[in-house]
């Protein structure tokens, strides 16, 4: 996984959530589709509920991430992904450090 993203825009308003826990910039992209990319700050335990498929790179950090309809938490570290349904949520674990990612929508 890059450490960079070329020719695209950067939405200048941060998108901030859980008082702060998690924020993320939207990135667009010459075709129009849009990915964020953002931080889950350390020993934060959050639940996201999502409406369009997501893939979520993890492109620093560990966190542990428990799909809806999954039985348990997985362990995710940086050069690994994950995929959440249309509809779906997910539930993240961050650790003693920071969660750095990559999300795109509508990826099943």
């Amino acid at each position: 996984m890059s450490d960079k993203i070329d020719n695209v825009s950067v939405g200048k308003k941060a998108n901030v959530f859980f008082d702060g826990k998690c924020v993320s910039h939207s990135v667009f992209f010459p075709d129009g589709s849009r990915k964020t990319v953002g931080v889950v700050l350390p020993n934060s335990k959050l639940t996201f509920n999502v409406g369009a498929p997501e893939l979520m790179e993890i492109s620093g950090g560990e966190c542990s991430v428990k799909i809806a309809g999954e039985s348990a938490f997985k362990t995710y570290a940086a050069g690994s992904s994950f995929r959440v349904a249309e509809n779906g949520s997910f539930d993240i674990h961050t650790g003693a450090e920071a969660v750095h990612y990559v999300c795109s929508f509508g990826s099943d």
